[in-house]
């Protein structure tokens, strides 16, 4: 098995050699600050794990892996305007260092670039490549709109919200999985499995996000603490607190969350502090550890030896050992 650290390091580097500045410089200078920004490339080191997992070639797998995170990053462009975001990983979104235009027809041309990638792919097994990235793309637009529904929508249930990130988040690092699985010509079996473990990871991940938004530092978060909050997005935290206030802390809440007349400061500070009373904290890192335990059953179920398994363990643990 390969390191996590020389995964990483080949998706580096694969990244700073492909060269994504062209002409017009306005339509790709937005693109090259997106990738530069860089994150920890969860998804594409994902692809290149879970196909050495099963034995394949990490190299024929290194484009489509690109692809995979180019097209994640698109989706963050799109996601950042929708949201009117001012930070992604603790600098300026696009549409606020450039504007919403530029962000719009940027990220367009990163979902093209991301399909030149994806096409990279061992002709043999590119019709099973597509037809997963395809079908991906298309639930992760869906959960994108599912999101924006519930902006106005005053009924969303703790099961419509997870339905949501399952498809706007954890389909995306399923396919990652699934992916690396194909690259390296497992059994379809067994690359429906890792599917699954990937959702579960996924189901984690994004609930960790929504707790960061609330209890994290944007020092280390790199995003604005309080964003779900001043945008009154129906995050779990916001679900789950609603379920179970009553009485005085039902009022409060609510007039936190909606009286125009309170600081966007105030609000912020008002409604961790009433999450905590309710011990909102604590249920939300109960629900990310549920996951976590079903993702770390699922992955150990395969039977791999140990010295196979343990990076994918180093990376779980690396992706829940963000501030929290």
């Amino acid at each position: 098995m390969h390191s996590l650290k020389s995964l990483q390091q080949l998706i580096t580097e694969a990244f700073s050699s492909a060269g994504f500045v062209h002409e017009p410089l306005q339509l790709y200078e937005p693109i090259a600050y997106t990738l530069d920004i860089g994150g920890k490339r969860l998804r594409p080191v994902l692809v290149l794990m879970s196909c050495d997992l099963f034995g394949g070639d990490i190299n024929k797998a290194v484009y489509p892996a690109m692809g995979v995170e180019i097209f994640h990053n698109f989706t963050l462009l799109h996601d950042d305007i929708m949201d009117n975001a001012p930070l992604r990983r603790g600098r300026e979104t696009v549409h606020q260092k450039w504007d919403i235009n530029a962000a719009i027809l940027s990220g367009d041309t990163m979902f093209v670039i991301a399909y030149e990638y994806v096409a990279k792919t061992d002709p043999e097994m590119l019709p099973e490549v597509l037809n997963l990235f395809n079908d991906t793309a298309r639930k992760v637009c869906e959960g994108q709109q599912y999101d924006m529904n519930f902006e106005t929508k005053s009924d969303v249930t703790i099961p419509d919200y997870m339905q949501m990130i399952r498809l706007k988040t954890a389909v995306l690092i399923a396919c990652s999985l699934k992916l690396g699985a194909i690259l390296a010509h497992a059994a379809p079996m067994d690359a429906e499995k890792i599917y699954e473990f990937g959702i579960e990871l996924g189901l984690a991940f994004q609930l960790q996000d929504d707790y960061l938004d609330a209890f994290g530092e944007t020092s280390k978060f790199g995003k604005a603490i309080g964003g779900d909050i001043t945008t009154h997005k129906k995050t779990f935290l916001f679900l789950k607190a609603f379920e179970l206030a009553k009485g005085d802390t039902l009022i409060k809440l609510t007039n936190y969350f909606f009286d125009q007349e309170i600081s966007e400061e105030q609000r912020i500070q008002e409604i961790i502090a009433l999450y905590r009373q309710m011990k909102i904290d604590e249920i939300t890192r109960l629900e990310i550890e549920n996951h976590h335990r079903k993702a770390m059953e699922m992955l150990e179920s395969f039977e791999f030896k140990p010295d196979m398994t343990r990076e994918m363990f180093g990376l779980m643990q690396e992706m829940f050992g963000r501030e929290r």
